[in-house]
């Protein structure tokens, strides 16, 4: 046993029900060997006393059980979004709020690119600029002869000028499920979901895998990570060929990276017993900070894409019932032969008919594979209702509920979507917790910013962009969203028995924050501090 370290802290919120707070914890190893008042380590031996944290809260560190390694890299690409963020450099940037804006914005930053570049842009979402939706020849003022793509925020659909489509050959005679005309039976340049996105991808490099696997995506991950507090993420869609299990296993065996990455394989691309193969090659390799063997089935797409599969009565516009990445048919195959070979499954589910499918294709494969601790997740579930999370509850599935919808789209949802009673029960935390469902709560970054207090706050308060209270009743307390973000997301990840509390035996993974927010109002909670994280017990302060 090396030194021990006991760090006094103005109070340590553990998440142990048998120890709700503390003032000191004492670290050996990496782990967490004591925890209660000064004296709680005394009879281990001698101790090294640290006022580091003397005038901190420490928590567990937080759980992002879904948001993807991209969410780094995504940066190298302009930013086109309707919200201000800020990037893993901590620097503005500032959101265009108009239509007018993100074209004057793109022709700015198209200048400062090589005659030959494309122009790549992403963060994008029509649905906050209703008066005219985004097209080709939108884009087309920008530049008629560069190639240009704007990913939209949700990452399931895109925009792209007149010069893309060429370059892929869509015209009016494309017959292509994802390449929507206008009136004249033309392309308009909106393109939803991959099958029709990804001939655009290919031809102009956006490539994911490159925004996740290389040196500098990760480390810019682990910066976007730690400004949030959060030790332990998912990158819930990973590619991992050739040298990437190297490289992630390399970046996150040094004592200094401040982060415990979880990938999920996405399903794609070879047979259900290949993926499964490969994803079991691949757990065999996991480490203390690379923890694989987990995958990710994509069901449907986006509500507020409007490719979401949605039960009766549809979306309040009258638009078609959505899209299916994969066919039902495919799912109840892939997770088949998942199930069987004891393989974790995230299944993206957006709407509530693609949750309903989810669901009894996960029943089918109990039905003919016995594996009581599965815990297989669904992720997002936004528009689950109660009857479905008891279905959960007695299935041993698990939530991983999208609460920042609520604040970033809830106003969206309620007028253009599905209607405001629907919406009021969108990201149904408390119908979830009351059925007895293991839940967890996310941001999906990039897709909304990485943020688990901010996250927490939307599902404490969950109140829009227009001061809004969407859903009383599904309200969580601060503490229970706490939970989520920390006990509960692990959980979700099996890794509940190493991280997500502050217990004796648990690895010594920390958020630092320069307040308590189990003694602040709800309403105050996004609004806590970060002061830094403890990873295997090593400080990495911001």
């Amino acid at each position: 046993m090396q030194g021990i370290t006991l760090y006094r802290a103005k109070k340590i919120i553990t998440m142990d029900p048998r120890l709700p707070e503390a003032t000191h914890v004492a670290v050996c190893d990496g782990k967490i060997l004591a925890v209660g008042d000064v004296h709680c380590a005394d009879h281990w031996g001698e101790v090294t006393h640290s006022i580091q944290f003397a005038d901190a809260v420490l928590m567990p560190g937080f759980v992002e059980g879904h948001a993807h390694m991209m969410a780094g890299a995504i940066w190298q690409y302009a930013y086109a979004g309707y919200h201000d963020r800020v990037d893993p450099a901590g620097v503005l940037w500032k959101g265009l709020t108009t239509l007018e804006q993100v074209i004057e914005g793109l022709t700015e930053y198209a200048a400062t690119l090589a005659p030959d570049a494309p122009l790549i842009a992403w963060g994008f979402d029509p649905i906050f600029l209703p008066n005219e939706r985004l097209n080709r020849h939108h884009l087309d003022q920008i530049s008629a002869d560069r190639p240009i793509a704007v990913l939209f925020s949700n990452f399931h659909l895109m925009c792209v000028n007149s010069k893309a489509l060429a370059m892929t050959g869509y015209d009016a005679d494309t017959d292509a499920e994802g390449v929507i005309k206008d009136a004249s039976g033309e392309p308009c340049g909106e393109l939803q979901e991959m099958a029709a996105m990804f001939p655009i991808m290919r031809r102009l490099g956006i490539d994911f895998r490159a925004l996740t696997q290389s040196e500098s995506a990760i480390r810019s991950y682990a910066q976007v990570a730690q400004r949030a507090g959060v030790t332990t993420v998912t990158d819930l869609w990973a590619t991992i060929e050739g040298d990437d299990l190297a490289l992630l296993q390399r970046i996150t065996a040094e004592d200094d990276f401040p982060l415990r990455i979880v990938p999920a394989l996405g399903l794609a691309g070879g047979t259900a017993e290949e993926m499964a193969d490969k994803a079991l090659a691949l757990k065999a390799q996991s480490t203390d900070k690379l923890r694989l063997g987990a995958v990710k089935l994509m069901t449907d797409g986006s509500i507020q894409g409007w490719t979401a599969r949605v039960k009766w009565p549809g979306y309040v516009g009258g638009q078609a019932n959505g899209l299916w990445n994969t066919a039902p048919a495919q799912i109840f195959e892939l997770c088949k032969v998942m199930h069987a070979a004891g393989i974790q499954m995230h299944l993206h589910v957006n709407g509530d008919e693609a949750a309903e499918v989810a669901i009894d294709t996960l029943e089918a494969a109990m039905q003919h594979s016995s594996w009581p601790s599965h815990r297989h997740v669904l992720q997002h579930g936004q528009m689950m209702n109660a009857a479905q999370f008891k279905r959960c509850a007695e299935l041993g599935i698990a939530v991983n509920l999208f609460a920042n919808h609520l604040w970033y789209f809830g106003d969206q949802h309620a007028a253009l979507t599905i209607g405001h009673h629907r919406a009021s029960r969108m990201d149904a935390t408390r119908s979830a917790l009351d059925a007895g469902v293991v839940l967890a709560i996310h941001s999906d970054a990039p897709v909304t910013p990485m943020g688990p207090l901010f996250t927490a706050w939307c599902a404490a308060n969950r109140q829009t962009m227009s001061g809004e209270i969407l859903g009383e009743a599904e309200r969580l307390s601060v503490e229970e969203a706490l939970y989520a973000i920390t006990m509960g997301a692990a959980q979700t990840l099996k890794l509940d028995g190493e991280i997500g509390s502050i217990e004796v035996g648990k690895r010594a993974d920390f958020a630092v924050l320069a307040a308590d927010p189990t003694a602040c109002a709800a309403r105050d909670l996004k609004d806590v501090p970060v002061l830094g994280t403890v990873v295997d017990g090593r400080p990495q302060l911001l």
